[in-house]
């Protein structure tokens, strides 16, 4: 049974907070607004933590709001949707990555490029359309328009799904959208960091030929045994380099 919308006041939310550039994180109360018509509210059991969470609570590119809560690979259960709410049912596994808004009527929200939309809304460190403070998934609860929400499987892990809704989208997007995750393709994945990984799992996954390339041989047996790349380049090797082509 959808929940009503109608409610009376914010909910309170319960986070882990930056005051200051230090970057330290505490307890931090605060509140979420209600869950509109087209809204889901769901309970965070994941988080993950990447780059820009890392330097936006020390204010690293200087355009920070204190007090800050981080967090935009977000995962858990739905505990509340609007009346309006067609994809997602209480109990469902759900998330919500980089993006919690847009305005829904510039020529790049009509084509499905919200990303590109100049009032884009962050779940953290962003004024949201309301104008209210937006925070992020290092907290209790999370709201989203529907539109965000991404409903996972049943069997999926949740800690596995977290980094899909950043790491995972970013490598997985150029993938797809030039056609390079298919056999008859050779991919050059450059180093193994978070959006490494994901990229040569997921060319792996799209029939690709997998070449890992790094600085040293620290990441090889992570990439040729663990993620199941064809190959290894190892740049401060020249005859590796030479043979390359490079």
């Amino acid at each position: 049974m959808a929940s009503s919308p109608e409610t009376e006041h914010p909910v309170k939310a319960l986070g882990w907070a930056a005051r200051d550039s230090s970057g330290h994180l505490s307890p931090f109360n605060f509140s979420r607004r209600k869950t509109g018509d087209e809204d889901v509210r769901f309970k965070v059991l994941y988080c993950g933590i990447c780059d820009s969470d890392l330097h936006n609570l020390k204010n690293n590119w200087r355009r920070t709001l204190y007090p800050m809560v981080p967090g935009h690979e977000i995962v858990g259960e739905a505990i509340e949707v609007g009346s309006k709410v067609q994809k997602v049912k209480i109990g469902d596994k759900v998330g919500v990555g980089c993006m919690v808004g847009a305005c829904h009527s510039c020529d790049n929200c009509l084509n499905d490029l919200e990303n590109y939309c100049p009032k884009i809304v962050h779940p953290f460190n962003k004024i949201d359309l309301d104008g209210t403070r937006t925070y992020g998934g290092c907290s209790d609860h999370m709201v989203a328009n529907e539109r965000y929400i991404i409903r996972f499987p049943d069997n999926m892990p949740l800690d596995s799904a977290a980094p899909l809704l950043c790491a995972g989208i970013t490598a997985y997007s150029p993938l797809k959208y030039y056609g390079l995750g298919s056999p008859d393709k050779h991919i050059g994945i450059v180093g193994l960091g978070g959006i490494g990984h994901m990229a040569v799992k997921f060319a792996k996954a799209m029939g690709a030929k997998v070449t890992v390339i790094s600085y040293s041989s620290a990441q090889k047996n992570e990439a040729l045994e663990h993620l199941g790349a064809d190959s290894f380049l190892i740049t401060n090797d020249q005859k590796q380099m030479e043979y390359a082509g490079c």
